[in-house]
């Protein structure tokens, strides 16, 4: 009893793209401060930088979310399956 597997489906994996995306909005914040003045003061954070980073995993998601939907077969993918119901689990 129980439900049957009607098959499978392919779907991203979300977690294996992890490394890509934050290797990508490292690129994108090195290229947009390369020319900024290196000025290290003993502050954990800058606000200017802050805003950098958060735009720049911000593109850099776009990127990914765009890619993905048009060419998912680029990308690491897992199966995973859908279920029918038996004729025990459908509703009266």
């Amino acid at each position: 009893m129980g439900l049957d597997i009607g098959g499978y489906e392919d779907q991203p994996n979300w977690p294996k793209m992890g490394p890509s995306l934050l290797i990508a909005t490292c690129l994108i914040l090195a290229i947009r401060t390369a020319k900024w003045p290196s000025n290290f003061d003993g502050k954990v954070s800058a606000p200017d930088l802050d805003r950098e980073i958060d735009y720049a995993a911000h593109l850099a998601g776009s990127v990914l979310r765009s890619r993905v939907s048009r060419h998912p077969n680029l990308f690491p993918s897992v199966r995973k399956p859908w279920y029918q119901p038996s004729g025990t689990d459908e509703p009266k």
